[in-house]
């Protein structure tokens, strides 16, 4: 996956995407890479499914970009690049967009970069996680962490995405919107 945009230094210097941005885990921070492609003139959007019993049937407004918990004193889009391989099993390159960040309604805050390029979502490979199901069984079983990815055109990925990252696509459209103008 290459991505083909180049950041500028304007961009690089939005609040909340600066390199070497660092977060404390002790405020409940995420970190996520948004991977965008061009098809047929339209942009789309890799997101991902929760795994697990507890998201099967959810689809509306369950799906998100790859993303993860960041570290006590770690870099959050070093975070954002781990996180994104080991929920995908891909790689990222930048040059990375900054997104910004959002608040989720647990007070969890979300970063986000995009980055042009290309995948198979049919290859996704999850790490996974352990918890209790049945409830209450006192059985362990592992489940990936994500079950499925797909790639949708804006519109699609605003009815599929958590309504709060939902502000990310705005401003990638934006962006992207501004890159295509003379």
């Amino acid at each position: 996956m290459m991505a083909t945009q180049v950041r500028s230094r304007q961009a690089r210097m939005r609040d909340g995407g600066r390199y070497g941005e660092r977060v404390s885990r002790s405020k409940k921070a995420s970190a996520g890479l948004l991977l965008w492609r061009r098809r047929e003139g339209r942009i789309e959007v890799l997101l991902v499914h929760p795994g697990g019993p507890l998201w099967a049937k959810r689809d509306a407004g369950a799906w998100s970009l790859p993303k993860g918990g960041i570290d006590e004193g770690e870099d959050a889009l070093a975070c954002a690049r781990r996180e994104f391989a080991e929920e995908t099993g891909f790689t990222s390159q930048g040059p990375y967009l900054p997104l910004g960040s959002v608040r989720l309604k647990s007070g969890k805050r979300v970063h986000a970069w995009a980055f042009e390029g290309d995948c198979d979502p049919a290859a996704l490979r999850s790490n996974l996680f352990e918890m209790e199901w049945p409830p209450r069984s006192g059985r362990k079983q592992s489940f990936p962490e994500v079950d499925r990815a797909g790639f949708f055109d804006l519109e699609m990925a605003r009815v599929k995405i958590h309504p709060a990252q939902a502000a990310f696509l705005d401003v990638l459209e934006k962006e992207l919107s501004e890159r295509s103008e003379p």
